[in-house]
């Protein structure tokens, strides 16, 4: 079912409650990486543009459903405002007397942002009577926080429900991608999950087993799966009781004639330390007192040989401990490879998650995929094949 979107929306003199996302890194009172804001400031613009007054919806950290100052989102105001170089007006509430004023105040194109919607506990509740104080507030709402989506919050499902609903640009150009990536894909479809605990990723791993051509296992939740063949892997990170998990994954995965790839060697070290002394060795050659910190040299090669073949590339999860090097020359050699075939060959590549992200930042080619999402956990459960609340809630029926 298709999204509905701004692209044909009277904006003019209405009240736009736009949900986004800021929730972004701040120290000593300022914005430390503008990624999400700037990924919302194509909607701001073009709502405001078009006479649209703009209410800003957005949560900021974890407040408990109660005002706490080290959660306002006072702070972000200017770092927004600069980013939109034009004036933000800010409200101290996002309901009652304090946000009906302000709204009030408003002409066509300003743009007021209001406080922390976690403020209240019906937000993360759904609360029907704060879901309509918040709609009291405007005649449109556009969500344009697709990282908040896989939640059914007040301000990100509730209100698609009361007014009349739409996707911003940022939610739109995600979803496209996403789409593009994993439902209707060019083959062959080529996968990399990474990460430390398969525990944390059973869905994932099984949603994509049985959708991409080639699933390429790296980081710590491939000793597992390793472990699950009968191969010795010393003192590494693994997780016992997820064996027979393992197992029914390869299972299902041949069954549907998907390919499970994972390392042929690996570089180990007696310790997770900064530049400690490291040995390659083949898979099943694993001395008994050292770790797996990373795939080896031919594994990278193996890597890029699947990249090589492909025609769309997902990735969630770096291939070893790559926060800690020398652990990071598989996950920058592979994805420097990627960008250069995105470049070259029109490779469809999307990554997403927060050390999926590092990682590419870390190896400078975070703006050379096709996409990158910021987006964590509704990255995630969409590649889990989940639906999206607040996604859900904007498409046509």
């Amino acid at each position: 079912m298709a999204l509905r979107t701004i692209d044909r929306v009277d904006f003019a003199d209405k009240r736009v409650l736009v949900r986004v996302d800021l929730n972004v890194p701040v120290k000593d009172g300022k914005v430390t990486d503008l990624t999400r804001i700037l990924a919302v400031v194509p909607t701001i613009r073009e709502i405001a543009g078009k006479g649209g007054k703009v209410i800003l919806l957005a949560h900021f950290g974890r407040p408990k459903g109660a005002p706490d100052s080290q959660f306002s989102l006072a702070p972000v105001r200017a770092a927004l405002a600069t980013a939109l170089d034009r004036p933000v007006d800010f409200a101290e509430d996002c309901i009652g007397p304090a946000a009906q004023s302000a709204v009030a105040e408003m002409a066509p194109g300003d743009i007021l942002l209001l406080e922390n919607t976690r403020f209240h506990a019906g937000e993360e509740k759904n609360d029907p009577a704060f879901v309509d104080a918040l709609a009291g507030l405007g005649d449109i709402y556009v969500n344009d926080a697709f990282s908040a989506a896989h939640r059914a919050h007040a301000s990100t499902e509730g209100l698609a429900h009361k007014l009349p609903a739409y996707a911003g640009r940022s939610m739109e150009k995600e979803l496209a991608a996403l789409e593009k990536a994993l439902a209707n894909p060019d083959r062959p479809l080529v996968a990399v999950v990474g990460g430390a605990k398969v525990s944390t990723k059973i869905d994932l791993l099984q949603n994509l087993a049985a959708k991409v051509d080639a699933l390429i296992i790296g980081g710590a939740m491939a000793n597992t799966f390793l472990l699950a063949d009968g191969v010795n892997v010393g003192k590494s990170l693994t997780e016992p009781d997820l064996v027979d998990t393992a197992r029914k994954i390869r299972a299902a995965a041949a069954t549907a004639h998907r390919e499970i790839v994972l390392p042929v060697d690996a570089v180990v070290a007696r310790e997770l330390a900064r530049d400690v002394p490291t040995e390659t060795v083949d898979i099943g050659k694993v001395p008994a007192d050292t770790m797996i910190l990373d795939i080896g040299p031919g594994s990278t090669e193996a890597v890029k040989g699947w990249f090589d073949r492909a025609r769309t590339l997902v990735w969630n999860g770096p291939l070893g401990a790559f926060e800690t090097p020398p652990f990071d020359r598989s996950t920058v050699a592979a994805a420097r490879h990627a960008a250069e075939l995105t470049r070259s060959k029109g490779l469809m590549s999307v990554a997403g998650g927060g050390d999926t992200v590092a990682a590419l930042n870390a190896a400078g080619v975070a703006d050379a995929f096709s996409y990158v999402s910021t987006a964590g956990g509704a990255f995630l459960e969409w590649l889990e094949g989940k639906a999206l609340p607040g996604v859900e809630a904007l498409r046509q029926r």
